[in-house]
């Protein structure tokens, strides 16, 4: 086999990370919310906000609920649309906070998820009084929303997952090695899975085990991604 080039591994790792229920780390920090997507559709009220950092796993709960849901995903070109046509169908609004979505647009969405009942989950990186709308009306439609806070998983969720992809590969690493990684990774259940299958691919073109320059390696391509 002859090795693979940084460029090669890249391209071959361009898909989506696995986004699935079971790829899912429900930990202290997002067991709640969890919980409440995985209760759908008994929610109490149409409406639930999800927020958390970047790569603290919100996305992959809005992918894990919009599936189970049957959701439309909406996007700023398309908003108008969602504003304006109705209907009972779910609806993905991921990043309400700083995706450019129209003040005006989110707020007649808003305003029919409550009339209507029509299930809506948002994910922010903030929380809603630092949302960047001229108005209070989105804001206090929002406020109305079930309101969840995601916070990363800790070193030692982390260090067990990557133990238990590692094994499901059938791959022995050593622990110094684990520990290097969560030390310097992204903190998310994503990233860890990315991860695990870089690791495998440097490691089969390699020809050797995982090592701490082998994971140096993964964690600078994927810092460049």
């Amino acid at each position: 086999m002859s090795p693979l080039t940084k460029e090669q591994l890249i391209l071959d790792l361009g898909h989506d990370v696995a986004q699935t229920e079971d790829d899912f780390m429900v930990c202290a920090g997002n067991e709640m919310a969890f919980g409440h997507v995985m209760a759908f559709p008994d929610w109490a009220a149409p409406m639930t906000l999800v927020v958390g950092a970047a790569k603290s796993g919100k996305s992959h709960l809005a992918r894990i609920w919009a599936r189970r849901a049957g959701a439309a995903i909406m996007r700023p070109d398309i908003a108008e649309t969602f504003a304006t046509e109705g209907g009972r169908q779910p609806v993905l609004v991921e990043d309400a906070d700083r995706n450019g979505y129209e003040e005006a647009e989110l707020f007649h969405l808003l305003n029919q998820s409550m009339r209507d009942e029509r299930p809506l989950l948002m994910t922010a990186r903030t929380q809603v009084n630092e949302w960047p709308y001229k108005t209070n009306d989105v804001k206090s439609r929002v406020r109305l929303a079930a309101h969840f806070s995601l916070t990363a998983p800790d070193d030692i969720l982390l260090s067990q997952m990557f133990v238990k992809l590692f094994a499901d590969r059938q791959l022995s690493v050593d622990p110094k090695v684990i520990s290097y990684l969560v030390g310097r990774m992204e903190r998310s259940s994503e990233e860890v899975v990315a991860l695990v299958e870089l690791l495998d691919r440097l490691s089969l073109s390699r020809g050797r085990a995982i090592t701490r320059a082998i994971a140096a390696e993964a964690l600078v391509i994927r810092s460049e991604r």
